[in-house]
């Protein structure tokens, strides 16, 4: 029997996919996103790396890099921890169709590798429970990539999924907001372009946001029953990419 080397803590939500009300989805309640930097570091104090946390963040780095521009060259990558590969999005009409950008999408997909998987039975999962049902944002979805809380196409659709995220109300800070991560500069939504406005999912058409990274926000006044007197406010744990 495999030795437990790590525990994984998981809340209960609601599964929204079935008419099933007693049936639910765990998701990991994640600590913090950990950066190349935060992971260097942990080599060298957890992991006994030999070698600076500095000098580990710089060689990773470089491979990172090639390993983006092989990947863009149409190479498959496959690390043992994980494999990347190169796909091409969309249907061509004929055989003699070419790429059109507006039609079609080239994006990048990663999926776990034999070492990463045989790390799985390590793992132990605590379930904390049902989690609080107030206002959440779970998970968004670039459209037009298919990118999963990672990368935003201004000017397209983003589908966000959660909980209690409609936006509902008069007051004047309702609405979804993209934050600049550097500038703090604060990009509204317009309301027109809410095509989808749910307790559990917003569709959006995502603003004409420069390149960067953004945080995401939604504000708003719904709850079950009445409307709450002053707005609440979620914040999305993972940043959001324009390319």
């Amino acid at each position: 029997m495999a030795t437990i080397l790590h525990k994984i803590k998981a809340y209960l939500y609601s599964n929204a996919l079935t008419d099933n009300p007693n049936d639910y989805i765990a998701r990991v309640s994640s600590e913090r996103s950990l950066s190349v930097n935060d992971i260097c570091e942990s080599a060298i104090t957890r992991g006994g790396a030999d070698i600076s946390a500095a000098a580990m963040e710089h060689a990773v780095n470089l491979w990172l890099k090639e390993m983006g521009y092989r990947l863009c060259d149409g190479f498959s990558i496959n690390t043992g921890w994980f494999t990347a590969s190169t796909h091409i999005k969309g249907v061509f009409d004929s055989p003699n169709e070419h790429f059109d950008p507006e039609k079609h999408t080239v994006l990048f997909e990663f999926q776990q590798g034999s070492l990463l998987r045989r790390e799985l039975e390590s793992i132990s999962v605590d379930i904390l429970g049902v989690a609080d049902s107030a206002l959440r944002i779970l998970q968004v979805t670039d459209v037009k990539t298919g990118s999963v809380n990672d990368i935003l196409t201004p000017d397209r659709n983003l589908k966000i999924s959660g909980n209690k995220i409609k936006i509902a109300g008069d007051n004047a800070a309702n609405g979804v907001y993209f934050v600049n991560q550097t500038t703090q500069e604060r990009t509204a939504v317009d309301a027109s372009d809410i095509v989808t406005n749910n307790p559990s999912e917003l569709i959006i058409v995502i603003p004409a946001l420069t390149a960067g990274t953004y945080s995401l926000e939604i504000a708003t006044q719904y709850a079950v029953g009445a409307l709450l007197k002053e707005p609440r406010t979620a914040i999305f744990d993972k940043p959001l990419t324009v390319q």
